[in-house]
């Protein structure tokens, strides 16, 4: 985040109660200078309520007497670090649909044909399979075998494609890292 989540009422606020300058209020909130100037003369931002930007954790006081001291200086927000939604869940096991696991030797088959270099327990993590199910697709004696098309498991929405492509570049790294091991012999 550049800025703060709402400019207007957060510029609003600081020129209301700060002595910061409408350069500083103007660089802190992405707006033009002659923005803030009408802020502060009641032309612009008539009827808009001050987002005090302390109480929302974009600024700290401190900030703000840092830079009213010395108007050369710019405030800087205070970065938030959220984790993301998809790294808070990275320890729980996924489920699977009833609706999807239809679908998995599809993925699994598309797996084996496109991404050789994928071991099994990749594949497995991948697509939330067993080994059993990978071993019986390899040697093609899964009982459904004869409805079993390749299908991409990103299209199929069983992993994401960020995870599928990291997946690959790790086992490309292993199996070059073999190569090398088995060519220095």
């Amino acid at each position: 985040m550049s800025g703060p989540l709402m400019p207007k009422s957060t510029a609003v606020w600081l020129v209301e109660n700060t002595s910061l300058t409408f350069q500083q209020i103007s660089k802190f909130c992405n707006l033009h200078v002659l923005e803030i100037q009408g802020i502060a003369d009641g032309e612009v931002a008539v009827g808009i309520q001050g987002k005090n930007p302390i109480m929302s954790g974009e600024l700290t006081k401190e900030e703000i007497i840092r830079c009213e001291g010395d108007s050369s200086q710019e405030l800087k927000i205070i970065e938030d670090i959220i984790p993301l939604s998809s790294s808070l869940k990275k320890g729980k096991k996924k489920f699977t649909p009833a609706s999807r696991r239809q679908v998995i030797p599809d993925a699994i088959s598309w797996l084996l044909k496109y991404h050789p270099e994928l071991t099994d327990p990749q594949i497995a993590k991948l697509v939330g399979t067993t080994k059993n199910t990978i071993n019986s697709i390899k040697n093609r004696d899964h009982w459904n075998i004869q409805n079993i098309s390749p299908r991409d498991p990103v299209l199929l929405a069983l992993c994401s494609q960020g995870s599928l492509t990291e997946a690959v570049i790790k086992a490309k790294k292993k199996l070059e890292k073999e190569k090398k091991s088995n060519n220095d012999k």
